[in-house]
């Protein structure tokens, strides 16, 4: 079960957000080709991935900016750049270009802290926009917390796309944070659940001025939770999905 796209459509061009997409896949494309060769592969990250370990003796300090830049596989690549494009643009619109840029960073940097301090001692690599894009759904959640969002579920060979608040699919995405970060090993098995829940918690509190300089609460109020302008109606017709409607 996972998002596919919001009812929230942006008041402006999201340059910001198409220009992270863009770098994510950029970078990708260009170390892609080494993936294969081990050696030359271990030798990239180790001088781009960050390794905790590292980072608290005092080495590689830049890393904790050049990961969030780099991914494990086409697949993670394609998960996060489908979260950032279904996300990012509400919070651009409601930050402002260059707001959102530096919140997107210092997300990402609180993500990789949290990392950092739940497996300090750790050799692993570690890259993923996921820290960051964690922050931009805890921004999400605090501002628009009704927004309509489709989510596609998948079980076996039965799929449907399912339309519901925001802040479901918000709040059980950071559950399993949580959950799989407290049952399995620092390492995560391979995911950051740290991270995630790091930088989640930090776009709620990163978000707070630009939520209350819309009003707080009463911005709530006004508008029930849901965005401060109509939602977009997205017609059946245009996706081959089958989609159930929402009940009211």
């Amino acid at each position: 079960m996972f998002p596919i796209r919001d009812h929230n459509p942006s008041g402006r061009v999201p340059y910001v957000t198409y220009g992270l997409m863009a770098a994510n896949i950029l970078i990708f494309i260009s170390y892609a080709g080494m993936m294969g060769d081990a050696a030359r592969y271990g030798a990239f990250l180790n001088n781009w991935a960050m390794i905790p370990a590292e980072v608290l003796a005092g080495q590689d300090q830049h890393t904790v900016l050049t990961s969030m830049f780099l991914h494990g596989g086409l697949m993670h690549l394609a998960g996060n750049m489908l979260f950032l494009w279904i996300f990012g643009d509400n919070l651009e619109d409601a930050f402002g270009h260059i707001p959102f840029l530096l919140f997107y960073i210092a997300t990402g940097l609180v993500a990789d802290a949290a990392h950092v301090v739940s497996d300090p001692d750790s050799l692993v690599p570690v890259v993923g926009a996921s820290g960051a894009i964690a922050g931009i759904m805890g921004g999400y959640l605090l501002l628009y917390p009704k927004a309509q969002v489709d989510i596609l579920f998948i079980f076996v060979v039965f799929f449907r796309v399912f339309t519901i608040s925001a802040w479901i699919v918000l709040a059980i995405w950071f559950g399993l944070q949580i959950f799989n970060g407290s049952v399995t090993d620092a390492s995560g098995g391979g995911v950051a659940y740290w991270a995630h829940a790091g930088g989640f918690v930090a776009g709620i509190v990163f978000a707070i001025p630009v939520w209350l300089r819309s009003g707080g609460a009463d911005f709530w109020q006004r508008n029930d939770g849901h965005p401060p302008h109509p939602e977009q109606k997205i017609p059946e017709k245009i996706s081959n999905i089958p989609v159930v409607r929402r009940q009211r």
